[in-house]
């Protein structure tokens, strides 16, 4: 079993990483990224290195013996002004200032062969986690009704079509209305901007209408950057008056599963997995 290294970011998606790696007798070494990891991480075998300080990661990663990476957690774009990189990330740099120019995913896909070039293999995090993303159909009690169908397929057109641009991987549509897309701010924020528009456009937790739907971009890095939802998605959606969470199968990261179910069985959200899309 080939050794891990975990390169930390923000949220709960290291943990649970890192959890499933000592529960199954893996091999782990993390790299928490200063500024974002959280202090919980401190507990497992690492370093702590800084976003730009890729020469000290690839030589701590190299020192023990880790065959393979995986990027896990939140990392917010950086000011590339304000990075402080050592040798081998300042040479690094002017490429990734030029993929970044191209959109997030073009960068991601740079870091990524950056470690590729030192000889690591990199696992995503569903890789690493088998049964880390949502399965085809019904997550939990509560079915789509007929009427979500419609809201369902549109809030998956318009993730898709706005994911093709680069400009985010989620949407809400209420009633065939598209309510938000998804940029820069995330998931979280902008449920909680469809939860202040006025009741006549959204559903209420009474009468609950709408979808939220994640879906990849189609020139995305799935390795690094997986469309994710958790606990706190769920209720921000429930907030919003929506009926239900929608997915790609095998594309959506579900984050502590058994209490997402709960809470969506709970609150009387459906959480539900649409056949991925043909290429």
């Amino acid at each position: 079993m080939r050794k891990l290294g975990l390169i930390a970011g923000g949220g709960a998606l290291p943990r649970e990483v890192a959890e499933h790696c000592v529960n199954a007798g893996r091999p782990l070494y993390v790299l928490r990224l200063k500024g974002f990891a959280d202090p919980e991480m401190d507990e497992f075998d690492g370093l702590e290195v800084g976003l730009a300080e890729l020469g000290k990661s690839i030589k701590a990663l190299k020192a023990e013996n880790c065959q393979a990476i995986c990027f896990a957690g939140v990392v917010d774009r950086p000011d590339f002004a304000a990075l402080k990189p050592d040798l081998r990330g300042l040479a690094a740099l002017p490429g990734a200032i030029a993929a970044a120019r191209k959109g997030d995913d073009a960068l991601l896909r740079f870091i990524v062969h950056e470690f590729e070039r030192e000889g690591f293999a990199v696992e995503g995090a569903h890789e690493v986690v088998d049964d880390l993303t949502l399965p085809q159909g019904v997550l939990g009690q509560v079915a789509p009704r007929e009427a979500d169908q419609a809201d369902i397929a549109r809030a998956l057109e318009v993730a898709r079509a706005i994911g093709q641009l680069d400009v985010g991987q989620g949407a809400v549509v209420v009633h065939g209305l598209v309510l938000a897309v998804e940029a820069q701010e995330g998931t979280d924020a902008m449920l909680v901007r469809c939860a202040q528009l006025p009741s006549a456009l959204r559903g209420a937790p009474e009468a609950p209408a709408g979808v939220l739907a994640k879906a990849p971009k189609p020139i995305q890095e799935r390795r690094v950057d997986l469309p994710t939802i958790g606990v706190a998605t769920v209720r921000g959606a429930a907030r919003a008056g929506l009926a239900g969470i929608v997915g790609e199968a095998g594309a959506l990261l579900v984050l502590d599963r058994e209490a997402v179910i709960r809470t969506a069985d709970e609150l009387g959200l459906f959480i539900y997995g649409a056949p991925a899309q043909s290429a």
